[in-house]
């Protein structure tokens, strides 16, 4: 396993770069899986509006207008962290490569670097709107595309993800969360995919519709982005070794199967992440030398392969269904097969109501699956309607 990217370049080309140890492997395929599913994303809403099924709008932008106290101050605010943090990193570059995430989370940093990166930071923003004053500020009219919000809904999409993953693991493992609830909410460790989907769905579909954005259309041209996005973000969790993994699989490899590495079956997660399992004979490494006894499922590789096929199944589709809705819902339903059916053998926290042990994305999973098929109907219906009119 590649706890961060220096790991890996090191064991597959040889290279020792140190500066690598920085770039965690879950957060690289993360940050990535944001970018590709930006960019389908964007291709979708482009096609959208081609077909004339989305408008642009128009808005107001205020124009030749001097920098106001609140930018001044938001700009050097945001230096002011980006300059605490940097010169910090620098002088204790060793340590910071070591523990990447704890100095980032950390309130350790460097008063010095934080003042002059603010005093940089204002004056900039002060240049630059200098560059574009007018004697009397006016006011223009632009054209703005829907594909042209796709980058605030990424950042929006990122933050709100984020927070509703940890917001619904929290509440999974609520004795781990009351033993050290800050260590619980800063860790990048401990993320609920359903969290984040949900909480992020929500203010997305809030944002869309204070930009004039059709909620129905907006949810269709996000279904394939979030489908290959939860699979490009699976890589990570395997790569890394982050805990997502399986029980534990003492069963012969079946013979079906025997074209594929061993691994494939059952996977004992060496050099993960987290630390956990036996000692490794020979390590020669002071971190990330434990392995699973006995070896797991590796339910994200399996999690990757079933939604990268998925997200081919709804990419095909998504020009032939022509009521708006249907596609989002019947990703719902995918995603929640998929999930249930992957939870039958992964390790995760089990709730007992009534004589029924049922983990929580079971039951988040259950429900998305039947909200995909109240969707079709109630969309389908919403449509007859227009038809009728």
């Amino acid at each position: 396993m590649y706890p961060s990217l220096y790991y890996a370049f090191k064991d597959l080309f040889g290279i020792d770069w140190q500066f690598l140890k920085m770039i965690q492997t879950f957060g690289f395929f993360v940050a990535v899986a944001f970018l590709i599913s930006a960019y389908f994303w964007t291709k979708e809403l482009k096609r959208k509006e081609k077909e004339g099924l989305l408008s642009s709008t128009i808005i107001k932008v205020l124009k030749g207008q001097r920098a106001t106290k609140a930018e001044l101050i938001s700009s050097g605010m945001i230096g002011f962290f980006i300059g605490y943090k940097v010169l910090f990193i620098i002088l204790n570059f060793s340590a910071f490569t070591e523990d990447t995430q704890g100095f980032l989370l950390s309130t350790k940093g460097n008063i010095f670097g934080g003042l002059l990166f603010a005093a940089i930071s204002a004056y900039l923003k002060f240049r630059e709107k200098e560059k574009t004053k007018l004697e009397k500020p006016i006011i223009v009219e632009e054209m703005m595309h829907p594909y042209q919000h796709v980058g605030n809904m990424t950042l929006i999409a990122a933050f709100a993800g984020l927070l509703g993953a940890k917001l619904f693991h929290n509440l999974e493992n609520w004795d781990t969360f009351i033993e050290n609830p800050m260590e619980a909410l800063l860790s990048f460790s401990g993320l609920t995919m359903y969290g984040g989907l949900i909480l992020a769905s929500i203010v997305l579909i809030y944002y869309g519709r204070k930009n004039k954005i059709p909620t129905a259309h907006l949810i269709d041209s996000s279904a394939p982005s979030l489908m290959i996005g939860y699979a490009i973000g699976r890589i990570g969790c395997h790569m890394s070794g982050d805990g997502d993994w399986g029980i534990n699989n003492l069963n012969p490899k079946p013979h079906w199967l025997n074209w594929a590495p061993d691994w494939v079956w059952s996977f004992d997660y060496h050099n993960n992440v987290l630390s956990e399992g036996q000692p490794l004979a020979n390590c020669i490494e002071e971190r990330y030398c434990n392995h699973l006894v006995p070896a797991v499922f590796p339910t994200p590789f399996y999690e990757t392969l079933m939604c990268a096929f998925l997200f081919i199944v709804i990419w095909n589709l998504r020009k032939r269904i022509k009521t708006p809705g249907i596609l989002f819902s019947i990703y719902l339903i995918f995603n929640g097969l998929e999930r249930f059916f992957i939870e039958k053998i992964r390790v995760n926290t089990l709730y007992h109501v009534k004589g029924f042990a049922f983990t929580q994305a079971e039951l988040i999973s259950t429900l998305l699956f039947f909200i995909g098929i109240a969707g079709i109907v109630y969309f389908k219906k919403q449509e007859q309607k227009k038809v009728l009119m």
